[in-house]
């Protein structure tokens, strides 16, 4: 548990799983954590929230994001509109997510995030493209990953 702001947590929490500091980042969700994409099945509790985002951390796949805007209200309710990266290999594909988390006593609740497929489908197909076009490639501009670690 953590005595930060909610959006403070939310990011920092982004930044952690960024970085590859999953534990850092599981640290700051809830037993029975409800994690959400919209349109994909849903992830419940802890362990298997941990395993994700472990293998959203491994040596061929990583995760990064760029926080256009954060809003928290007073219930603990933090809005996130991102730009997220996803790497496969050497693609790198970047489309736009708007996200929810519920933060309660200082924990991550539920994370639910909302994004367009074809979006992210032609985010794929430039990613692709820009293994032979290197220009195509749309580099984050403030990634979460360059924010200094920090601790509750």
């Amino acid at each position: 548990m953590t005595s930060q702001k909610p959006a403070d947590l939310v990011t920092d929490f982004f930044a952690n799983l960024a970085s590859g500091r999953v534990e850092q980042a599981l640290a700051v969700v809830d037993e029975q954590i409800l994690y959400q994409n919209v349109g994909l099945p849903s992830v419940r509790g802890k362990a298997a929230f941990g395993r994700a985002m472990r293998a959203l951390n491994g040596d061929r796949v990583g995760f990064d994001a760029e926080i256009l805007a954060i809003s928290a209200d007073d219930d603990g309710v933090v809005l996130t509109e991102r730009i997220d990266e996803l790497r496969i290999g050497p693609v790198r594909m970047t489309f736009w997510v708007c996200g929810r988390n519920e933060v309660r006593d200082g924990v991550i609740v539920v994370w639910r995030d909302y994004f367009d497929f074809w979006n992210c489908a032609r985010a794929f197909a430039r990613g692709v493209a820009a293994l032979a076009i290197p220009a195509l490639r749309r580099p984050l501009r403030k990634p979460v990953s360059a924010l200094p670690a920090r601790t509750a």
